[in-house]
């Protein structure tokens, strides 16, 4: 294979200007939300000295995405997602611009200002994260949707990279306010990008149909389909079992011996493969046995946990969570081009929320899941464990759904269930 041929493939961005208006704007917004990471555990942490208080600004925040996001789901499949999309990017305009002006107030920063904030960024800012996954694969062609789903995990990665080290320079030499202040005007911006977007507005049967009914059409697609039922499955047991990051610390302390540079360099290692994989990913628009490969994808994240727990010489350790890193993204646009081709577009939204649902509930899992583990039979057992639990739920689900394991990126678009529907359902 050529070396032109495995490196990402960008014509999503030449085909489709909504596309690239939503490359853009996630992009953009990813940073901004990066340089917010940073600022408001630090700013209630430097209000506060609570580091149970940074936690439960963290806990409300999520609370509140995954309450944004069944709602939002919903949303995006009875109206006009363009205005669910700039609804969340409007209301990160008034959150963040809200922080700033917090910033300026005698004293000290009112901190009931930085719980509000995180709850309405959380819930509204949703809507928009959803509503552009329903949105985006309507925007190529179908068998560019490996290679849009590739672009997405790019500048996803790019973000977490770069974002969170640029949050920290941007708060030293401008403040907490001009963080705040600098991803107010970020948030402007994608606002008004995505405002440029066509009306996308949903079928008419959706529109009167009752939420109740919709609820149920959703969830029942979500997990009956052939498909997409074992997709969430598959990724369920990889965030339950391939999750190392809780653990990295205590790893890190008893098993190789070292202080915080080294845990921040294990922290970065899964980014490096991420990226890596994401820029040598043109392979993935010409992959047939798409769901085979998914499977193996999965496999391999198992296997780099395993042999992350397995490892005592640091650099082999961080070699482990780069091949981590590498299976996860692939992953991710393999499952991202399943996913999208295999549900039809009035149900996006629907299923994308019921997805991102998951990933949400999947990471809090997966902490407890091997922070548990550990106290029982130390960092380094919970993470072979874990590995190990990974690669035989892989070989599980691919015993047990056929589906998965020969799927392919539909070509023509999904049936609806309420239509006559000879492949989609088991």
């Amino acid at each position: 294979m050529k070396l032109s041929q495995l490196m990402v493939d960008v014509s999503p961005l030449r085909l489709s200007r909504e596309f690239r208006i939503v490359f853009v704007a996630r992009l953009v917004s990813i940073f901004g939300l990066g340089f917010a990471a940073v600022a408001l555990p630090m700013q209630v942490y430097q209000l506060t000295g609570s580091s149970l208080l940074v936690a439960t600004v963290h806990t409300t925040s999520a609370v509140s995405v995954l309450a944004g996001t069944l709602v939002g789901g919903m949303l995006a499949d009875r109206g006009d997602r363009r205005r669910l999309i700039v609804i969340g990017r409007a209301s990160a305009v008034l959150g963040f611009g809200a922080l700033a002006v917090n910033t300026l107030v005698p004293d000290q920063p009112w901190l009931w200002v930085i719980y509000a904030v995180a709850a309405f960024n959380g819930f509204l800012g949703s809507f928009s994260a959803v509503a552009l996954q329903a949105a985006a694969p309507g925007f190529v062609p179908r068998d560019k949707l490996p290679a849009a789903g590739a672009l997405l995990a790019l500048n996803g990665e790019l973000g977490s990279v770069l974002a969170p080290a640029l949050g920290g320079v941007i708060i030293a030499a401008a403040g907490m306010g001009g963080n705040y202040l600098i991803t107010t005007v970020l948030s402007l911006f994608t606002t008004v990008l995505v405002w440029r977007l066509p009306r996308l507005e949903a079928p008419e049967e959706a529109r009167v149909q009752s939420v109740l009914a919709a609820m149920r059409e959703g969830a029942g697609f979500a997990f009956r389909h052939r498909v997409v039922g074992p997709l969430l499955l598959l990724g369920l047991a990889q965030m339950l079992f391939a999750a190392p990051q809780v653990l990295i610390n205590e790893f890190t302390d008893k098993v190789l011996g070292g202080g915080p540079a080294m845990v921040g360099l294990l922290y970065t290692a899964p980014a490096v493969g991420a990226l890596i994989g994401s820029l040598t990913s043109g392979w993935a628009g010409r992959a047939r046995r798409t769901g085979s490969l998914l499977l193996v994808a999965v496999a391999l994240c198992g296997l780099a946990v395993f042999g992350f727990g397995a490892s005592t010489w640091a650099p082999l350790a961080f070699l482990f969570l780069v091949f981590l890193g590498f299976g996860q993204v692939v992953e991710e646009i393999l499952r991202y081009a399943l996913l999208q081709s295999h549900t039809p577009d009035r149900l996006r939204g629907r299923v994308n929320s019921v997805w991102t649902a998951q990933a949400t509930i999947g990471d809090s899992a997966g902490a407890l899941t091997l922070g548990g583990l550990a106290p029982l039979i130390g960092a380094a057992g919970a993470l072979m464990a874990g590995g190990a639990l990974t690669v035989v739920s892989v070989g599980a689900l691919a015993v047990a759904f056929a589906g998965l394991r020969t799927a392919q990126v539909l070509q023509e678009p999904a049936v609806a269930p309420s239509q006559p529907d000879t492949e989609g359902n088991r």
